[in-house]
């Protein structure tokens, strides 16, 4: 049964665009459009949608305030249609905070850049159809992926094979990509100032990146930041990939830097949970505990599994707990994740597992994350 959309933005243009990439593409059916949230609100009534392309900003009532009426009356499956401005960025956190699932950027020029981005706009839709939006209906699993270009590994950027550092410090690592933002920021909310260095890739277009950096670190502890070229890693920090870069761990001089490839998209992503995972994996090894969350596809499975093989900590987020349990259930099918838990439960074992990491020049004290952990769970 084709997925019923429902476009909501202002732009004819943009209206128009979209509908001719979404019933373009097989298994997805576009019902109606609406230039308003009044228009929408009466077309979700009597269209019954099963997803909303959502513009962020609109006349009559912005797209947050009807966002959050939405999610509020009739929760359903949104991904959000944003300018790439540092105005919409801080927006598009904000409608991701309310619960959209997703978001593409709108570029400015519109129809060109659009077209350009026809498979991302597909398989977000997609995606959102399958994904678990508290209080709304699920339509599980009787949707395609979006067809794509063949897919490259993480071997692009890092050839496999290379063996951890020998006494590296600690390092704590994450993955995600949709329903990831919130997702992390439920980790990093919980977790102490006192960790070390973590390194974060999720999947977000440049100019977002910041963004979701900047709100991270309002909200927690640690101190977030989006990573720089050459940027030492250290403790009580968290660094985020930039949107434009995959970001690899690099260990010298007894620490470990931030390097950013700009290298060819990994199973079709850039930055790509893989080129991360592998990169820890050679460097920290069996120093690290990782975490892999809530996603669409597959990217991050395989390195994860390398990063267990290697000693590591490993932990997946459960298909319960997740939007979409593609990322972790992958890697949970290749027996990479050492435990599944539920979302609110990953920060509490993330605490317990480093509290067994070998600390590095008397900088990491188990004794008293421990008992931080102890407050916390």
């Amino acid at each position: 049964m084709a997925i019923k959309v429902l476009i909501v933005d202002d732009s004819a243009l943009v209206r128009n665009m979209l509908t001719r990439i979404l019933e373009e593409a097989p298994g997805i059916e576009v019902v109606g459009t609406a230039s308003d949230p009044y228009d929408a609100r009466e077309k979700i009534k009597k269209l019954d949608p099963d997803v909303l392309t959502l513009d962020v900003e609109m006349p009559k009532m912005d797209g947050i305030t009807f966002l959050s009426n939405l999610m509020r009356l009739r929760p359903m499956p949104v991904v959000m249609v944003s300018s790439m401005t540092e105005e919409g960025a801080e927006v598009t956190m904000k409608a991701l905070e309310l619960g959209a699932v997703d978001f593409v950027s709108k570029p400015a020029g519109g129809s060109t850049r659009l077209a350009e981005v026809a498979a991302e706009i597909v398989s977000k839709v997609k995606a959102a159809a399958r994904a678990n939006v508290p209080g709304g209906h699920k339509r599980g699993k009787d949707t395609e992926e979006a067809p794509v270009d063949e897919k490259q590994s993480a071997d692009v950027i890092l050839p496999p094979g290379k063996k951890p550092v020998p006494g590296a410090p600690p390092l704590l690592a994450i993955g995600a990509s949709t329903g990831g933002t919130e997702a992390i920021k439920e980790v990093l909310i919980r977790l102490p100032g006192d960790l070390p260095g973590l390194v974060i890739t999720q999947h977000i277009p440049p100019g977002f990146s910041a963004a979701f950096a900047r709100r991270m670190d309002r909200l927690c502890a640690m101190t977030v930041v989006e990573a720089e070229e050459g940027q030492p890693i250290e403790p009580g920090h968290a660094y985020v990939a930039p949107g434009s870069h995959h970001l690899v761990v690099r260990f010298q001089n007894g620490g470990y830097f931030c390097h950013l490839d700009g290298g060819p998209r990994v199973n079709r992503h850039k930055p790509s949970v893989d080129v991360l995972f592998r990169s820890v994996a050679q460097t920290a090894g069996p120093n690290c505990v990782a975490a892999i969350l809530t996603g669409m596809g597959d990217d991050g499975a395989r390195c994860l599994l390398e990063l267990k093989e290697v000693g590591a900590r490993t932990i997946a987020q459960d298909e319960a707990t997740s939007v979409v349990w593609g990322m972790p259930g992958s890697a949970v099918k290749l027996g990479a994740a050492e435990k599944i838990l539920p979302l609110e439960k990953i920060p509490g074992e993330m605490l317990a597992m480093a509290a067994g990491l070998k600390p590095a020049g008397g900088r990491f004290r188990p004794g008293l994350r421990a008992a931080a952990a102890g407050r916390l769970l």
